[in-house]
């Protein structure tokens, strides 16, 4: 018997115990200090009180208990903060100050790349009060306490949602197309958003011909303006002439605050920071360490979640996991160096050589690039390109081992991985389709109808499980690793969902094609902290996108889906 943790949990041993204790008692402490008090919460919460608050972290654990309820081990501590305050503390009208130290449980859904399921959140809440006052109050405590934790070296991406909220509900824009800004946004997707806020593409769709062009070209222009202070001027210029400025003012204000009482704290402005849940009301920071591949805290206002729970009051906090600041501390304090190559991930294979077209337009050097031989990393005076296959390319970006890098909109897709996703490099065409073996749709359908699921072969099961839960087709996928035609040929499965080109094999085969899940093509991507705090990356992005208009690269357009129902 091998005695081991459960997957994505572990023992942490007396030394590392050690630094834990002594960064939570000294941050605890400061918190203290400042007149919060502490509050604990349940593990276990009720799945429908939890999904009241807003957009929950990603399948958290869910079980029945013996009353029949859905509970889940709480994924965050922030909604259940707002959960005990409208429950408990309704009769208290002065401000709230709360602190707290809790574990938090996440079930990523991502199979390529696991991770901890198991972390320790520290943070606070202040409550029952708005305005500038308190937001600063809120950063200048988030940067004392990742300081008193011994991080110093790190950057502050800060926004507020105010102006997108605006400009939203001022397009005269419909619900549906609303939803998928906001998940542009939150899933920090320059292609979509670019792709939503096309004029020409909304004025010729009968769907969104209502949504007002100058709305559409300052929500697609909000999330690549950053610097320091002075891109609130540049915010607030293209908001205000259409009556969008809301919580500018304030913004500055407390960001203001925060610079005179830490003016050693790297603050940057970026109205491409709003990823995060979408509970935010106004006020939305993260930071970010130079060496780490993700985000050490974040936070923001809240002002609406309470109101979910019956009692409206004003909010804001923040939160980090105490396992980021400890690698943030085993990392050292010594600063990112400036001059540090940026690295790329190169696809190999079909994308290689189309890849290093564009990199070569873009002004890289690439030399040596073309024919690696056996060597791994190409090392060139301020870039090294790490090759990979495109279906690891997400991987190295995500785990901070490559800034950015190449691969097709499939591979990022199939990942999970989180990333920002900035260009359609428009070559590398290709679809994901749905196919059968001609002549058996009449089976295929009467056993639908009988068994209720598909028997469904692929490569890729994270695309075709999110294809078929969007069209509730229900399914049992069969992962392959090859020959996926063989599939319906022999009994395998009744469908396949492959990617093609030309469509060729599938006719040799005696295939068709009944549906299309969604176009591919390269894409220019980057790790979520680089991207905030390398600026090469954008200069890279904007070059890459010039070098594929220049090389006539044409995109393709996204392809639809038409759910296949019971009664087919």
């Amino acid at each position: 018997m091998n005695i081991v943790t459960p997957s994505g949990f572990r023992d942490v041993l007396p030394e590392e115990a050690a630094m834990r204790e002594r960064v939570n008692r000294s941050v605890q402490d400061l918190f203290a200090e400042e007149g919060y008090l502490p509050v604990e919460t349940p593990t276990l919460e009720v799945m429908d009180v939890m999904r009241a608050g807003g957009r929950i972290p990603a399948s958290p654990f869910k079980f029945f208990d013996s009353r029949g309820d859905l509970l889940a081990m709480r994924p965050d501590v922030t909604m259940q903060i707002a959960r005990l305050t409208a429950s408990h503390l309704t009769e208290k009208d002065e401000t709230l100050r709360l602190r707290y130290t809790q574990r938090v449980f996440r079930e990523e859904d991502n199979t390529m790349m696991e991770g901890p399921r198991e972390l320790t959140q520290i943070g606070i809440e202040c409550i029952g009060s708005g305005g500038a006052a308190i937001d600063g109050e809120v950063l200048i405590l988030f940067v004392r306490a990742l300081q008193t934790a011994g991080v110093f070296d790190f950057s502050l991406a800060l926004a507020t949602v105010g102006p997108l909220r605006s400009l939203l509900d001022r397009s005269g824009a419909p619900d549906f197309w609303k939803a998928e800004v906001l998940s542009a946004y939150h899933e920090s997707n320059f292609v979509d958003l670019d792709r939503l806020t096309d004029v020409s593409t909304l004025q010729s769709n009968p769907e969104t011909v209502a949504v007002a062009p100058a709305y559409a070209e300052a929500i697609r222009a909000l999330p690549r303006i950053r610097g320091g202070l002075e891109a609130i001027d540049e915010v607030r210029a293209l908001v205000t002439p259409l009556g969008c400025a809301d919580g500018l003012d304030e913004f500055e204000e407390s960001l203001q605050l925060l610079q005179a009482a830490s003016p050693e704290t790297t603050i940057l402005v970026d109205f491409s920071v709003m990823s995060s849940f979408d509970y935010y009301t106004g006020l939305v920071f993260e930071a970010y360490g130079p060496r780490l591949a993700t985000p050490l805290g974040s936070g923001g206002r809240y002002d609406t979640m309470i109101a979910a729970y019956g009692q409206k009051r004003p909010a804001a906090g923040f939160a980090f996991y105490l396992e980021q600041v400890c690698s943030a501390l085993a990392e050292g304090s010594s600063k990112r160096d400036p001059e540090r190559p940026l690295r790329i991930a190169v696809p190999k294979g079909a994308l290689n050589a189309d890849a290093i077209r564009l990199l070569q337009a873009a002004g890289l050097d690439t030399e040596g690039l073309d024919n690696p031989g056996r060597a791994m990393v190409i090392s060139r005076p301020d870039v090294e390109y790490i090759m990979v296959r495109p279906s690891d390319a997400p991987i190295f970006v995500a785990l901070g081992a490559a800034d950015c890098g190449i691969c097709g909109k499939d591979s990022l897709v199939e990942s999970g991985t989180e990333g920002v996703e900035l260009v359609d490099l428009a070559f590398g065409e290709c679809r994901f389709i749905v196919a059968e073996l001609k002549g058996t749709r009449e089976a295929i359908e009467d056993r639908y109808r009988a068994l209720g699921s598909l028997r469904v072969a692929t490569k890729y099961p994270n695309v075709a499980r999110a294809y078929f839960a969007r069209t509730g087709v229900q399914v049992d996928l069969v992962k392959l690793h090859g020959n996926i035609e063989l599939a319906p040929l022999t009994g395998v499965a009744d469908r396949i969902v492959d990617i093609t080109a030309t469509g060729t094999t599938l006719r040799e085969n005696d295939l068709i094609i009944v549906d299309e899940v969604l176009g591919s093509t390269a894409r220019f991507f980057a790790n979520t902290c680089a991207f905030r705090t390398d600026g090469r990356i954008v200069e890279l992005a904007q070059a890459l996108k010039k070098a594929a208009c220049d090389l006539d690269f044409e995109p393709i357009a996204g392809a639809g889906a038409v759910p296949l129902s019971k009664n087919s």
